[in-house]
């Protein structure tokens, strides 16, 4: 009893961060119908800053880290992005009203990464104190680029047995590309190499972080007004959409976590990392996922993976997500 007390304590008071309020802000200005709007340019560079932040963080610190900490967290970020699309592939692509091709779109989104959230997340662990390997986000091209692949793959196979080419050849690298040369996934990588090969702490202490939460507050406030929108556009397609983006980022985050423990037992991987890998993996891609799944899966219907996405799988893992794991894994390993 005093475990569930001390969890839904800690739970709630995650629920009153000023991230999480920007979110909820933008989605109450945008139903009441306000005509607020941010260019789009700005939400673009607002996300490029925090991901070459984030970069930038973990090149330092994976400079200075043991590579054998790394290996089984890497791993298991690769297991879960598969194992997502999988999961999608079998539950929500066989429910009524949902075509195959949407469904593993829809799969493939909720197993790639969102820079946002995890920027998210970042800065709700840094305002509760609680530590974390800085390496830790640079687990997210691990988990991304393999469901990515994926679903592309899986979706690439079924169309090829519906038209009779089922031995027609899936070629990998050109998906791997797409999702390197995406601006999401590239502004991590940028970041990381530059952490990891200069000496960046100047320009990252006087520039990147004093800017990371203010910027970040703006991002949710876009989010909160993006997912707000985006109902309108799920309301078109199968109502299993809803419950599949509402129950998904909460079970690919548990998944994660118990993995995580794992890690945690066998290699002394922080609380705070476990927090990160089951964030990640609750997630879903708002950036770099989306165009890659345009051009890997033409046949799909945008409206129901980003609005599956950006509607209600964005908004649970943010909102509910990440104060869930924050307050499970305080509990569980006193983080």
């Amino acid at each position: 009893m005093d475990f569930l007390s001390d969890f839904l304590v800690r739970f709630l008071s995650q629920l009153q961060s000023p991230t999480l309020g920007f979110l909820i802000g933008g989605i109450v200005v945008a139903s009441l119908g306000s005509r607020l709007s941010i260019p789009d340019p700005v939400y673009k560079f607002i996300v490029f800053m925090l991901l070459m932040k984030v970069g930038l963080t973990g090149g330092q610190a994976i400079r200075d880290a043991d590579l054998g900490a790394i290996l089984l967290p890497a791993l298991f970020a690769v297991i879960i992005g598969i194992l997502i699309v999988f999961i999608g592939r079998y539950t929500l692509c066989l429910l009524p009203n949902v075509r195959t091709e949407d469904g593993i779109a829809t799969a493939g989104l909720f197993g790639a990464v969102s820079g946002s959230t995890l920027a998210a997340a970042l800065t709700l662990m840094d305002g509760q104190s609680m530590a974390y390997e800085p390496w830790a986000a640079a687990l997210y091209p691990f988990m991304d680029i393999p469901a990515l692949v994926t679903a592309i793959v899986l979706a690439s196979i079924h169309t090829g047995k519906r038209r009779g080419t089922a031995g027609k050849r899936v070629r990998i690298w050109p998906i791997v590309q797409e999702s390197l040369q995406g601006s999401a996934l590239s502004a991590l990588l940028l970041g990381l190499a530059l952490g990891l090969i200069t000496q960046p702490g100047a320009v990252y202490e006087s520039f990147y972080s004093p800017l990371f939460a203010g910027l970040l507050s703006v991002l949710m406030l876009i989010m909160g007004m993006e997912a707000a929108a985006r109902l309108k556009e799920l309301r078109k397609v199968a109502q299993w959409y809803a419950v599949y983006a509402f129950v998904a980022p909460l079970l690919h985050g548990f998944i994660a976590f118990g993995l995580g423990m794992i890690a945690h037992y066998a290699t002394g991987f922080s609380p705070g990392g476990v927090v990160l890998l089951a964030v990640i993996a609750a997630s879903s891609s708002d950036i770099s996922g989306p165009p890659t799944l345009r051009a890997g899966i033409p046949s799909a219907n945008p409206s129901a993976y980003i609005g599956s996405s950006t509607a209600i799988g964005t908004p649970v893992a943010i909102a509910l997500g990440i104060p869930l794991y924050i307050g499970l894994a305080q509990a569980l390993m006193g983080g």
